[in-house]
């Protein structure tokens, strides 16, 4: 019979794997948006254009400094707190995901795709826009949805491929 502590240690060691997949999974990410940017010639990400000034990590860093620290956000802070929204989320999403795929390992299946697109869907598509941290979903044209989509596949896979070798290296 296995010991029930190992099942506790198991989802620790799951966590943590996560974490590690879904900070190299933003990072990456951020490249393959960059790159499709590049390619589109279009420089601004969903949630951002000329007349709306920043883009949705940053509105939520603004959001979150303004209500808990009463504190308005300088032009170089808003460059940190953005990428720090954006690292911090995808850490966490990362590390729910590895303790999921640590309990339940079906969550695995598809190699990250499924997960991917569901956090498109759920993060993106729908809590983004309902925080007023972006337009709604259908003010966007589709290619903005199918690049997006694309990206947090890529998340989605990423995290799931470096979770695995993380987890791996933590026996």
């Amino acid at each position: 019979m296995r010991d029930p502590r190992s099942r506790e240690r198991d989802a620790w060691k799951g966590l943590a794997a996560g974490v590690i997949g879904g900070l190299v999974a933003s990072w990456t990410m951020n490249q393959f948006q960059a790159l499709v940017s590049a390619l589109s010639g279009k420089d601004k990400p969903k949630g951002q254009s000329a007349d709306q000034g920043d883009d949705a990590t940053v509105k939520a860093a603004s959001a979150i400094s303004e209500g808990i620290f009463d504190h308005t956000l300088t032009k170089w802070e808003k460059g940190v707190a953005g990428p720090a929204v954006h690292y911090g989320f995808g850490a966490s999403m990362g590390g729910i995901y590895g303790v999921a795929a640590e309990l339940a390992p079906s969550v695995r299946a598809g190699a990250g795709v499924p997960f991917g697109a569901v956090f498109w869907l759920l993060a993106d598509e729908a809590a983004v826009p309902a925080l007023g941290l972006s337009k709604a979903p259908t003010q966007y044209p589709l290619s903005t949805h199918s690049a997006s989509l694309a990206a947090h596949v890529v998340y989605g896979v990423t995290t799931e491929v470096v979770r695995r070798g993380a987890r791996r290296l933590l026996g």
